[in-house]
């Protein structure tokens, strides 16, 4: 079982940075293929970024190749989710997700967060 918890999000203007946070509970965390996903409002929930338990293999959503980095610190049981020069339309809810398979750019995951608000003003 693993528990996650987001951090980090907020109201940020256009051209702004944030970086989001999970941390992870669990024993299989370091073992485990994570994610960053998002939902805008009244839209599906889609994949962001994704990266191996090593952080030797990383996939973006080719939109967002660029101005979003993933990297984890396997140690401190936390996925980072670096968003630069974010822009109105990447406001939507951001889920981290653990235990995602090889897929991209639809991976299936069997942990998810809570979710934090990103909100971009233009």
């Amino acid at each position: 079982q693993v528990q996650l918890v987001e951090s980090g999000g907020g109201l940020v203007q256009a051209g702004g940075s944030l970086r989001l946070s999970c941390a992870a509970s669990g024993r299989t965390f370091g073992t485990s293929t994570m994610g960053w996903f998002r939902q805008a409002p009244g839209k599906e929930r889609d994949a962001v970024a994704r990266i191996s338990w090593s952080g030797g293999s990383r996939y973006y959503a080719d939109s967002l190749k660029g101005r979003f980095t993933i990297s984890r610190d396997n140690g401190r049981n936390t996925v980072y989710l670096q968003m630069n020069n974010l822009r109105p339309e990447d406001t939507a809810v951001y889920y981290c997700a653990a235990s995602c398979d090889s897929r991209w750019p639809k991976p299936e995951c069997d942990y998810w967060g809570q979710g934090t608000q990103v909100t971009v003003s233009s």
